[in-house]
């Protein structure tokens, strides 16, 4: 099976680390001009603007012009599906969670009831 696009829709378009830097950049800081966001990200500039393209095609960020400057910002409406599907998962996470804590709190439990000269890492 051929793999979608990456401009198709938003799950595929942050799949790529180095846009969900850019992103998670204009989301804590607004709107910025590219070449604040090539300093901030350390990739060249064609880079930068390749990712920034592919984040524009689904509308992940908008692009105003500021006197010479065009300023990106974060639409972060458009990345609500994203939120909703992984949402899906949250119940799945917090249980998983909850087994781990309770596996250490049996361990410690168990630990502080072995006489000293029994637990692991004892002389």
């Amino acid at each position: 099976m051929a793999r979608a696009a990456i401009t198709t829709d938003v799950f595929n378009a942050i799949a790529e680390p180095r846009r969900r830097q850019i992103i998670d950049l204009l989301a804590r800081r607004g709107a910025l001009a590219v070449g604040t966001i090539v300093v901030a990200v350390g990739l060249p500039q064609p880079a930068i603007s390749k990712h920034l393209g592919v984040l524009r095609k689904v509308a992940v960020v908008s692009v105003t012009k500021q006197g010479r400057e065009r300023l990106y910002n974060f639409e972060a409406a458009k990345v609500k599906p994203v939120h909703d599907w992984a949402k899906t998962f949250e119940q799945l996470w917090g249980h998983q969670l909850d087994r781990v804590k309770e596996r250490a709190e049996r361990k410690a439990r168990e630990q502080s009831s072995m006489p000293p000269s029994s637990r692991k890492g004892s002389p």
